[in-house]
């Protein structure tokens, strides 16, 4: 019997600290850009389930989930490393403890706190997360958290 290929629906946390920074990490999967953390939905859990549970076990940090983004069917990311299809679900997120910051170093390598129109202009970040940052900043949802 031939398995079925799906797409894989993916969530991504755009944190952000007292100091309105956002966390960027560099990802070995997508070509060492920096990306937002985040990762599969696993079956029987809702979009803000799997976010809290991909970010502590990526990053250590506990979040609270503020506001729907945005989403993106990414059908084969030109930087990710193998094709695949996903439906990527990005929330604006509050840090609880950014002192908490531990990578796994397996998905996830170095990481930085930064603001957002600084990122977009000075570091190589992942087609995806840079959209996600411009549709964050024209949303105007830094005022709000």
């Amino acid at each position: 019997m031939n398995k079925r290929i799906y797409p894989e629906p993916t969530v991504g946390a755009l944190i952000l600290n007292e100091k309105k920074e956002v966390l960027l990490c560099k990802s070995p999967k997508f070509n060492d850009k920096f990306i937002v953390p985040g990762g599969h939905v696993e079956i029987g859990e809702t979009l803000k389930q799997a976010l809290k549970r991909e970010i502590k076990e990526e990053t250590g940090l506990e979040i609270e989930p503020v506001k729907f983004i945005n989403f993106y069917n990414a059908i084969n990311p030109k930087d990710f490393f193998e094709k695949r299809h996903f439906i990527f679900f990005d929330f604006l997120c509050k840090v609880k403890d950014k002192n908490k910051l531990v990578l796994d170093n397996k998905e996830l390598t170095e990481f930085l706190w930064i603001e957002p129109k600084k990122a977009l202009k000075k570091l190589d970040l992942e087609i995806y997360t840079k959209k996600t940052i411009i549709n964050y900043l024209k949303k105007g949802d830094n005022k709000n958290v």
